[in-house]
C-alpha cells in the first residue's frame, strides 16, 4: 500500500492492539486523545492530521445486561461517532473510511443460516441488543448512501464475536470468551470447583482471534479491496459446546459450570456467512478457536 496518512480510532482497544503491528506508521486514538461524539473533537481531528484514510473501530460496547439497562446511551453514542466521522472525512476528501460494525446489527430471527450480507434488512435486530444493534446498523446505511450520493468509496466489515489477549477486565464489556477463560483461571487459581455463566448455555456463537480482523483490515488495505462483507470463521458452537471445548482445551477436568438461567441468553444465533470474504482473499485463513484459547489463557500467567 502506499503511504498514506491513515487514523485508526479506537486505538487502544482490543483490535487496535493488535492492528499497530500491521500499521505501524498510522495515528491510533483513544477516547482519552479525542471525545468523538463532540464535533469539535472531531474538527480537530481533521486539522491536526490531515488523514487520507479512516479506520473507525471506536465503538460504545459492552455486555447485555449493560445495554439492556443503557440503550439510549448506546444509540447515541454511537450514532454521534459515526456521524461526525463520516461528515468530515467526506469535506476533507478522505479517500477510504472502513467502518467496522458488528454482527449484531442482523435480523434477530431468519429463515435459514449463516446470514448473507443481503439479508441485513429483513427484520430487527435482537432484543438485547437492540439500540446498538440499529446504531451500528445505521453506519452500514450511512456508508452506503454517502457512496450512493457522492460517489466515494467508503466501505465497512461485520465481524463476528471477538475475542484476544488484552480484552478488557470489566465483566460488563468484555466479551464472553474472553470473560469465560478468566473464570475458568481464577477458579483454578483460587481453588474453587464451580464457575457461573449466563443463561442456559444454548445460543450458538462464531468467535475469531481479534488479530484475524486486524489482519483482514490490513489486507484490504494493501489490496485495494473495497468491497463490506462479513468477516468471521467457520466455527459455530453453542456456548455450551464452547465452555467444553475451553475445558477440554486446557485440559480442565474439576470445574463444573452452574448456567444462571436468571440471566438472559441473547440471540439465539447469528452466524454469518463467509462466501465473499473467501472470494476476495481466498488465501486468508482464521485461527482455530482451540489455538486462540490456548494463546490467550497461556497470557494470563506472563
Amino acid at each position: 500500500m502506499k503511504e498514506s496518512k491513515v487514523i485508526v480510532t479506537g486505538g487502544s482497544g482490543l483490535v487496535g492492539t493488535y492492528l499497530k503491528k500491521y500499521l505501524s506508521n498510522a495515528v491510533f486514538l483513544s477516547s482519552s486523545d479525542f471525545d468523538l461524539t463532540k464535533e469539535m473533537d472531531v474538527r480537530k481531528i481533521f486539522d491536526l492530521y490531515e488523514p487520507e484514510i479512516i479506520v473507525h473501530l471506536a465503538a460504545k460496547v459492552g455486555g447485555i445486561l449493560d445495554n439492556i439497562e443503557n440503550p439510549a446511551d448506546y444509540f447515541t453514542e454511537n450514532i454521534l461517532m459515526n456521524t461526525l466521522l463520516l461528515k468530515y472525512s467526506k469535506q476533507n476528501n478522505v479517500k477510504r473510511f472502513i467502518g467496522i460494525l458488528s454482527t449484531c446489527i442482523y435480523p434477530d430471527f431468519v429463515s435459514s443460516y449463516p446470514i448473507k450480507e443481503s439479508e441485513l434488512h429483513i427484520g430487527p435486530p435482537t432484543e438485547s441488543n437492540f439500540s446498538y444493534g440499529y446504531a451500528k446498523r445505521s453506519l452500514a446505511v450511512q456508508i452506503d448512501a454517502y457512496n450512493k450520493q457522492y460517489g466515494t468509496n467508503y466501505q465497512y466489515l461485520i465481524p463476528c464475536n471477538l475475542y484476544g489477549i488484552g480484552d478488557k477486565d470489566d465483566e460488563k464489556r468484555s466479551h464472553f470468551l474472553t470473560s469465560l477463560l478468566k473464570k475458568i483461571y481464577f477458579a483454578e487459581k483460587n481453588g474453587e470447583k464451580k464457575i457461573s455463566l449466563f443463561g442456559d448455555g444454548t445460543p450458538m456463537r462464531q468467535f475469531m482471534f481479534a488479530d484475524d480482523l486486524a489482519r483482514v483490515i490490513n489486507e484490504i488495505l494493501e489490496n485495494n479491496i473495497y468491497d463490506s462483507f462479513n468477516v468471521a470463521n467457520e466455527e459455530n458452537y453453542t456456548i455450551k459446546e464452547m465452555t467444553e471445548l475451553a475445558m477440554t482445551t486446557l485440559n480442565i477436568k474439576d470445574i463444573t459450570v452452574e448456567w444462571d438461567k436468571t440471566k438472559p441468553n441473547g440471540q439465539h444465533r447469528k452466524d454469518v456467512d463467509v462466501s465473499r470474504l473467501k472470494t476476495l482473499l481466498p488465501n486468508f485463513k482464521t485461527l482455530s478457536l482451540s489455538e486462540g484459547i490456548k494463546k490467550v489463557y497461556s497470557s494470563y500467567y506472563d
